[in-house]
């Protein structure tokens, strides 16, 4: 099957400039070579602490901001290749919902002012009439009434503007959405809402997503496929199904270890990370992780690993993903024999693979 929207080689450095001159003297490795795909009527979901780039990620998938390298391919044309009014044009099919809703709605505008706006730009109605009958319905499509057109976004409540955020990216027929952390800012009761109206609008008009978040919890219940980032670069990707019940990465690992259980008479180990994200101008050589993975050998001090898939749709950019559950084991003192024995042939096997190639 043909990806609405296939990534590739995407990279993105911001230049650090210092000095009187305003001279160059280093980069911001915010993206580091990060491939993906999203298919049609698909969810993709993006996670990973503050920092690691998946924000930027989203911008640079729908050219809000101009990758250092890379491709982006959508509906078959490289984005990156087209010329402003052709890129206007590919705007219609790709929309955005930010976190903050009240930022990105002009406070100076009417909800039918914002609503209409895009519909006059892009030519999708022919006169006035058409045009509030079209906001109108874009308002009950998202649960809100039609006599809202005349209110201003201070007049609503924090999930009611991020309704009318989703009706504004709604009103050009889109094909891909890129939701930047839409939920973040909301009540919990509130949160629920918004992505049960998400999957709604999804289903009912076969839309495509990329749902960029922090939050597990959350994305497990709209993610079809789910990727993991840290410092500029994806290290896991599966369904989610697969990646909740057999994380790989250590990285994935303790993030979702992190996730708060609704039950609180279960007791769960925790895989606690220590030490702090190194600086993105000067990230550690070989694995970008292992300055803070208990499992780290010398060769990923040293070889930056390949995000390798394994057959089944899962990835993971770590060779020894195998020997995890057992090294946890020993590591925590609750390992037996076998773990040992386990680990040893799994290291084994690894470096007369090494040493063949």
């Amino acid at each position: 099957m043909t990806a609405l929207l296939d990534v590739q080689g995407l990279v993105k450095h911001f230049p650090v400039k210092s000095g009187a001159f305003g001279r160059v003297s280093a980069h911001v490795r915010a993206v580091d070579g990060v491939d993906f795909h999203v298919n049609e009527g698909e969810t993709l979901a993006i996670v990973g602490e503050s920092g690691c780039g998946k924000s930027t990620v989203g911008r640079l998938a729908l050219r809000l901001i101009e990758p250092t390298a890379g491709r982006v391919m959508f509906e078959g044309d490289n984005l990156l290749a087209l010329d402003s009014d052709q890129m206007r044009a590919r705007r219609r099919r790709l929309q955005v919902i930010f976190q903050d809703p009240y930022a990105s709605l002009n406070p100076r505008m009417t909800v039918g002012a914002m609503l209409g706006e895009p519909l006059w730009l892009h030519r999708l109605v022919g006169n006035e009439q058409q045009r509030n009958q079209r906001v109108a319905e874009l308002l009950e499509l998202v649960g809100l009434r039609p006599d809202h057109v005349r209110r201003y976004p201070h007049e609503f409540s924090g999930g009611q503007r991020q309704r009318i955020a989703i009706a504004r990216a709604l009103a050009v027929e889109p094909r891909l959405i890129v939701a930047d952390e839409p939920v973040s800012a909301l009540d919990v009761s509130i949160q629920a809402q918004v992505i049960n109206l998400m999957k709604q609008l999804q289903q009912r008009f076969g839309l495509a997503y990329i749902f960029i978040s922090h939050d597990l919890a959350v994305v497990k219940h709209i993610a079809d496929r789910i990727a993991v980032m840290y410092l500029g670069k994806i290290v896991e990707t599966a369904t989610a199904d697969e990646l909740f019940r057999n994380p790989r990465h250590p990285y994935t690992r303790a993030l979702l270890s992190a996730v708060p259980l609704p039950d609180p008479t279960v007791v769960r180990e925790r895989a606690l990370l220590e030490g702090d994200i190194p600086s993105a101008i000067n990230p550690p050589p070989g694995c970008h992780f292992n300055t803070r993975c208990p499992f780290a050998r010398d060769s990923c001090r040293r070889d930056p690993p390949a995000l390798v898939d394994d057959g089944t749709g899962h990835a993971t950019a770590c060779p020894w993903w195998p020997e995890l559950p057992a090294a946890a084991a020993l590591l925590e003192g609750r390992g037996t024999q076998e773990d040992r024995s386990r680990l040893d042939r799994l290291q084994a096997a690894f470096v007369s693979a090494q040493e063949a190639t």
